[in-house]
């Protein structure tokens, strides 16, 4: 998984006095959790932004000067009005031990039932895992080529001896539901028209069975 640094300098004090110190200087205070006691620290509000305004899961590399560790970022609070970050909780990471993280799906390909008519639902953009630092993916890449009208990707295809998937087997990512307008297209027509399929161009599609459940 691709990490991103961030640069800080470690707090002497985490009062409230302080705090508001630091976001009045569009500086963002943080806390880190994991270790053997809670580390605070703080940084530019801009250091945050390819780690927060993107849809791609990323570790840290808090950088404090005199240390670094490695860390994900595990809650984030934004001002109600004005979307300024007011603080980040971070987790530690260790090589041995596992973590749990919302790891991105991303789709790829066309869908034969979708071209046809059917409606694409995309249940879960993001999968929770458990695994070790250096086992956890990027994302999960879910291929549609073959997702026919009816049919759905489940967990279980994207099981990996890596990691655990925090999900039931059996819980669908993306599937392609009927739609109004759907054509029903089976194998023989997906792979070549023959002279009756030519000669039925222009004619009207048999409604599909079942409507919008």
């Amino acid at each position: 998984m691709k990490s991103i640094t961030i640069k800080g300098s470690e707090r002497e004090s985490v009062g409230k006095k302080a705090t508001k110190a630091l976001r009045n200087a569009g500086k963002v205070p943080c806390v880190v959790y994991g270790g053997e006691k809670p580390l605070h620290f703080s940084a530019d509000e801009l250091a945050f932004r390819n780690l927060v305004y993107t849809p791609n899961a990323h570790t840290v590399k808090v950088d404090l000067g005199e240390g670094k560790l490695r860390a994900i970022m595990q809650d984030i609070q934004f001002h109600p009005v004005t979307d300024q970050i007011m603080h980040i909780d971070f987790y530690q990471l260790f090589d041995d031990k596992e973590v749990t993280m919302n790891i991105p799906v991303k789709l790829e390909g066309n869908s034969p039932g979708v071209r046809n008519g059917g409606r694409l639902l995309f249940r879960k953009r993001k999968l929770a895992i458990k695994a070790l630092p250096d086992k956890l993916p990027d994302f999960f890449n879910v291929d549609l080529s073959k997702l026919k009208i009816g049919d759905n990707i489940t967990v279980e295809s994207l099981l990996n001896d890596d990691f655990t998937i925090l999900h039931p087997d059996n819980t669908v990512v993306v599937q392609v539901k009927t739609a109004r307008a759907a054509v029903a297209v089976d194998d023989e027509d997906e792979e070549g028209e023959g002279e009756e399929g030519a000669a039925a161009e222009g004619a009207e599609a048999p409604a599909a069975e079942g409507g919008e459940n």
